[in-house]
């Protein structure tokens, strides 16, 4: 069973898709299926993948509304084996409306996601930068979620809204989601307040923060006007080394999470 996570954050520009498109490049590189769903109307990750959102046949959005079998839709990443990506549109700006009057209407990526039978290790969903329907239903279908925190000012703005949906969602939607955790993005060490972020971020969430920070790196925001991760684009760059760090923590904490789950089943 593939490992859902959600790549969650109200705000916008805080470095969610580039992280769902690298993190989940750097993962199908260390050998793991990886599925991208982009669940952002924006289509970014569509197209930081090399795919034009507006030639896309079907999307995420037909699948929805349409009832379209997901397994027909998802497209394999030229050049990289493991990652494929269920792609976006456009129209699902008004998928959040048309979905208002379905039944169980917080399930329906849910019921979307339970359709995928290829065979992933993990699924990342990269959300819209908002908390309205289509968020809410992926944190209804995920496991855990990742949220990025940039080091900026008013990073901390904001994730008290988004850790009370998260907690709404636990209680009365998705009992077993966990928070995977804080990612810390768009770091840059000369500056005294990037480490005054680091710091705060750390002390109020503590183990629950990834060692790794992604750094600011020029590389990193070039890469998807060429349609490629950053890996592709140039494996030497800071960004690219940044997530592939972050993509072994991620594993060894999921490995680490796993056995501590198997011996408190054999206690």
């Amino acid at each position: 069973m593939a490992k859902i996570v959600a790549i969650a954050n109200q705000k916008g520009g805080v470095g969610k898709t580039t992280t769902a498109i690298n993190l989940g490049a750097s993962l199908a590189v260390l050998e793991k299926k990886v599925l991208i769903i982009d669940a952002d109307p924006q289509a970014n990750a569509t197209s930081g993948l090399g795919f034009d959102p507006k030639k896309v046949e079907n999307s995420i959005y037909e699948c929805i509304i349409d009832g379209v079998d997901p397994n027909e839709v998802i497209l394999s990443v030229p050049d990289l084996d493991g990652l494929d990506i269920l792609p976006s549109h456009i129209d699902l700006v008004g998928a959040e409306i048309e979905m208002l009057n379905m039944p169980e209407r917080e399930k329906v990526f849910k019921k979307v996601i339970a359709k995928i039978t290829k065979p992933y290790d993990y699924i990342f969903i990269d959300c819209s930068p908002s908390l309205g329907l289509l968020t809410l239903n992926a944190l209804t279908a995920a496991d855990s979620v990742i949220i990025p925190v940039q080091c900026e000012y008013f990073a901390l703005e904001g994730l008290g809204k988004l850790l009370n949906t998260i907690k709404l969602v636990q209680n009365n939607l998705n009992p077993h989601l966990q928070i995977e955790g804080f990612l810390l993005t768009m770091y840059d060490p000369r500056l005294k307040l990037a480490n005054q972020v680091v710091e705060e971020v750390r002390r109020h969430f503590q183990s629950m923060v990834f060692d790794t920070i992604i750094q600011r790196n020029v590389r990193l925001t070039e890469a998807p006007s060429h349609g490629k991760p950053v890996i592709l684009y140039d494996a030497k760059s800071r960004g690219a080394m940044n997530y592939l760090n972050l993509a072994q923590e991620f594993l060894k904490r999921n490995e680490e999470a796993e056995q501590e789950t198997e011996q408190s089943s054999e206690a």
